[in-house]
């Protein structure tokens, strides 16, 4: 103990060491080099030490719950929860350990449960403003809007308090008042504009599909905090959904430059490239480097197959598309893009008869792909069969607006995605 409060941690550990081989099995030895460890972070080497502690003194709740803190910052939550739960039922007056075991559960997605948890932490500890607001995020996961609304109501300085202000932003998005969930975003980035309240506002735009707005403030925070990568997803999101795919392009690749394994940056690199004419393409060959190095992702080496197959595409971008295309067919039959992509190949081939079991494969995937159709019209009528050329060049006029569809579609997805993304 004194060489800790020297601050001589090596001294302190190897005098603890040299207790323990003398006197295997001592609980205090056990603790004292496990929060030693604990004092410098190192949660991995700490943990023996206080899972000896606990086997020493299973019902020590402070064991017990330094056992679950460990879990926690080693990422280990569903260990962590049981230790709260073992350190709640042998101290159950401990307030600390209530609210620990309250932010677990609402981690576990049991918010009920963590609501729960926090009432009791509140009536051991009253006037306590953070432990109360944490009360109210568990009650508005568990969809108990107005106890929650009525908890922050109930604390002194909601209208100055950044955090207040997040919460209640949550309950109106919740009830649908999406212009008060706004405002309070809002206030809640001018009180603290951290990454985390500037990342609220700008998704709140972006869940709405108010694009300009989400661009604006998604661009201050891509500027504020460079080293956010969500912040710079949701621009790209943002521009892809205002159409200004050249925006996007840049920004998604700069993402897929620096998570060169990363499949939503290489998808939505993908959508975005191919959504534009020649201009501000560059950067897109990202994505055709990323397709090489990852051969069993088909989406991907089809975007960049339409990427390749242009109009001006030399011998070797043409043989470069028809190795990734193949790549794709080969690791997913059924993908409707892929078969109509061979099939546009087959016809610069001149094989008008063998595009046909390509473009039919594509249609039957996916019956509203109008390029498909229109292919296949030209296959029939090549190869003779007029009747079939009339019917698929009627079903490629009926499905000539599916693509900006499919478009707004995976944009949803997309954007569903981004909302949920913690950090």
């Amino acid at each position: 103990m004194a060489a800790q409060d020297r601050g001589d941690l090596e001294q302190a550990r190897a005098i603890l060491q040299k207790l323990r081989r003398l006197h295997p099995g001592n609980f205090a030895v056990d603790e004292s080099l496990g929060l030693g460890y604990v004092a410098e972070e190192k949660f991995a080497e700490a943990l023996p030490f206080l899972k000896a502690a606990v086997r020493e003194q299973p019902a020590s709740d402070a064991a017990q719950a330094n056992l679950g803190a460990a879990f926690y910052h080693l990422h280990r939550n569903a260990e962590a929860l049981a230790a709260f739960r073992r350190a709640a039922q042998f101290n159950p007056s401990n307030v600390a350990t209530r609210q620990s075991l309250g932010e677990l559960l609402l981690d576990a997605g049991q918010p009920r449960k963590a609501a729960d948890a926090l009432a009791e932490a509140m009536r051991l500890k009253k006037n306590d403003p953070a432990l109360a607001l944490e009360y109210a995020r568990a009650l508005i996961a568990a969809g108990d809007l107005d106890q929650a609304q009525q908890t922050i109501s109930d604390l002194p300085g909601t209208n100055t308090s950044a955090e207040a202000q997040a919460l209640l932003g949550e309950i109106d998005e919740k009830r649908e008042k999406f212009r008060g969930a706004a405002d309070h975003f809002s206030r809640a980035a001018e009180l603290d504009p951290n990454e985390a309240n500037v990342w609220a506002l700008a998704v709140e735009f972006l869940r709405h599909w108010t694009f300009e707005a989400a661009i604006r403030e998604f661009k201050a925070g891509a500027l504020k905090f460079p080293e956010s990568t969500r912040m710079k997803l949701g621009l790209a999101t943002a521009y892809f959904g205002d159409g200004k795919y050249e925006e996007a392009i840049p920004v998604l690749a700069a993402l897929l430059h620096h998570d060169r394994d990363n499949h939503l940056y290489a998808e939505m690199l993908g959508m975005t490239c191919t959504a534009v004419s020649s201009a501000g393409k560059d950067d897109c060959s990202a994505l055709i480097d990323y397709a090489l190095a990852h051969p069993r992702d088909a989406r991907a080496a089809t975007y960049a197959t339409s990427l390749l197959l242009t109009e001006n595409a030399g011998p070797a971008q043409v043989a470069t598309g028809r190795k990734l295309l193949h790549q794709a067919i080969k690791t997913n039959p059924t993908l409707p893009e892929a078969q109509y992509l061979m099939g546009l190949l087959r016809q610069q081939d001149g094989d008008w008869s063998g595009s046909i079991t390509n473009l039919r494969a594509a249609v039957a995937a996916k019956p509203q792909l109008a390029p498909a159709h229109y292919r296949l019209a030209l296959a029939y009528w090549r190869t003779g069969h007029k009747q079939e050329a009339q019917l698929e060049a009627a079903l490629q006029k009926k499905y000539a607006q599916a693509q900006q569809q499919d478009l707004d579609r995976r944009l949803r997805e997309i954007t569903t995605f981004i909302v949920d993304v913690r950090r």
